[in-house]
């Protein structure tokens, strides 16, 4: 089986269209939340992201958006954006993402899906010393998070008493590229697929996976957009101009 793995869209219209025209033949999508926030189309990425696929999990931003979570821990830009999208919502895009399931939810044998982490669904894991700590203990042999918009991951191998970090290494920093991961039948992995909308590795195009069961490979995916239309509209919004500034810096 074939699966696209997207995360954290955040409403950015432009980059899921060019990510979706990139993405290879495949049989299901997992979306691993944050479908909005940040970004000017709200309502269109939501009703994309609901025709693409049936396993979701909820963001903190989807939590935000929809009124389930205060606004207190957000930076101000960022609640900005929260107080904004709530308002443009329609009726019919609040609901379905009021409704998206915390995770982790398990859509296969031996996978599973979270926002943030197993253990707790906004915990940022981007360093080591958390990675492992998760891994040691999870069940699955594959977790796919998102949450950091940053593209990689982790893994341990107990029968060989080896642990590492996924780094990408793209031929070149143009276009799109794409980097493979071949899967050990021992390793435990998680697994990020980077942001749909908004990367945070200094890349910034837009970023996603393809996971193969049956090759037990993840091959992970760049690609560029259209960062000025996403940009203008970013603007024309009146949203918090530091939000499109960001696009074109990947950070």
């Amino acid at each position: 089986m074939r699966i696209l793995i997207l995360s954290d869209i955040h409403a950015n219209l432009e980059a899921l269209e060019a990510c979706l025209a990139a993405a290879p033949a495949h049989d299901r999508v997992f979306n691993l939340g944050d479908i909005v926030g940040y970004g000017a189309n709200p309502n269109e990425v939501t009703e994309r992201a609901r025709t693409l696929g049936d396993v979701f999990v909820r963001g903190n931003h989807d939590k935000a958006c929809t009124d389930l979570i205060s606004l207190e821990g957000f930076n101000p830009i960022a609640g900005l954006a929260a107080l904004w999208t709530r308002q443009q919502l329609r009726p019919e895009s609040f609901d379905f993402l009021r409704r998206l399931p915390e995770g982790p939810v398990l859509p296969l044998p031996g996978v599973q899906c979270v926002h943030g982490s197993p253990r707790d669904e906004d915990e940022y894991v981007l360093m080591r010393r958390e990675a492992f700590s998760i891994l040691a203990h999870v069940e699955f042999p594959v977790t796919f998070f998102g949450h950091t918009h940053v593209q990689g991951g982790f893994w341990i191998d107990d029968s060989q008493e080896s642990e590492g970090a996924i780094e990408m290494t793209y031929k070149s920093p143009e276009g799109i590229q794409q980097f493979k991961l071949e899967l050990s039948a021992a390793g435990k992995y998680l697994i990020n697929p980077g942001s749909v909308g908004q990367p945070r590795d200094g890349d910034p195009r837009a970023a996603f996976a393809a996971y193969d069961t049956d090759k037990r490979s993840v091959i992970f995916y760049r690609v560029p957009y259209d960062i000025e239309k996403a940009q203008k509209k970013i603007f024309a919004a009146g949203l918090p101009e530091r939000l499109a500034i960001r696009l074109e810096e990947g950070r």
